[in-house]
């Protein structure tokens, strides 16, 4: 006899065979889809002139990667997207603390001022951020980048915290009370630690999106990863431009999927040492 689950009844023998049609079908889809895409792009290309140029899995397209210049801009730009993404995170972290304490306040004089700053934050596309804090505050691209980023990932980091302290059990703030904490010092010391491993896998993935987000500094002439992709292909020729992209994005990916496995292996660890 099966069991119901809490929020539906266990799929029958029919529903079963239908998913695992729809997933069948689903899967071919999308395989016919890229190896539609993959002939797209292995056939040659015919110009407006009626030139013939090779198709984009053509070796003639590939072989600049054999030249070392083209790895050491690309290398310069992957530094310059981590070193942005590490700077933005500490501030993001940091302004995501201070508008906890901010928004949770029990003076309304704080609390709703921050709360009104924090909307508007959270409001703010990154883009427009980056290009008023350069052209207003007239800064460098760099720190355009970060502020934006920081500020913005700052906000919605701060939220999740907010929302992993509000879960916690009344219990655990009166605790600290009754042996003498002040308000502050309870909620830094006792609130605070546990909603941040709480929250830790949406702070995770916040921080794979800022990562992803610096590609905005291309906009304010900032030397990340896309941008100097594009300075090679304005250098060396469109010829190679799907070959610039395709190592960009692999870049990226690799970046990116490093950086959440990181945080699975630390959320897991955390919760190994609970559970002990």
């Amino acid at each position: 006899m099966t069991q119901a689950t809490v929020l539906y009844d266990a799929p029958g023998p029919k529903a079963l065979k239908r998913s695992r049609l729809i997933s069948i079908v689903g899967v071919l889809l999308i395989v016919g889809l890229l190896a539609w895409v993959g002939w797209q792009l292995y056939q040659p290309r015919i110009s407006a002139n009626g030139a013939e140029t090779p198709g984009m899995f053509d070796p003639t397209r590939w072989d600049v990667l054999a030249d070392g210049r083209v790895w050491q801009v690309l290398g310069q730009g992957a530094l310059n997207t981590l070193r942005a993404a590490a700077v933005a995170t500490i501030g993001a972290l940091i302004i995501g603390v201070l508008f906890v304490f901010g928004r949770m306040a029990d003076t309304k004089w704080i609390r709703i001022p921050v709360t009104i700053v924090l909307e508007f934050f959270r409001g703010m596309p990154v883009l427009l951020m980056m290009l008023f804090i350069l052209l207003v505050a007239s800064t460098t691209s760099f720190i355009a980048v970060v502020v934006a980023l920081a500020i913005y990932n700052g906000a919605i980091i701060g939220e999740a915290l907010r929302a992993g302290i509000v879960s916690l059990n009344k219990g655990q703030r009166e605790a600290g009370l009754s042996v003498g904490l002040t308000p502050t010092a309870t909620r830094f010391l006792i609130e605070f630690p546990q909603a941040f491993k709480q929250m830790l896998p949406i702070i995770i993935a916040q921080i794979v999106v800022l990562l992803k987000d610096t590609s905005l500094g291309y906009i304010v002439a900032y030397d990340e990863l896309a941008r100097q992709s594009k300075l090679l292909e304005t250098f060396f020729g469109n010829r190679y431009m799907f070959a610039f992209w395709v190592v960009a994005v692999v870049i990226y990916l690799t970046i990116n999927l490093t950086v959440s496995w990181i945080g699975r292996r630390t959320a897991r660890t955390l919760d190994a040492k609970r559970a002990g």
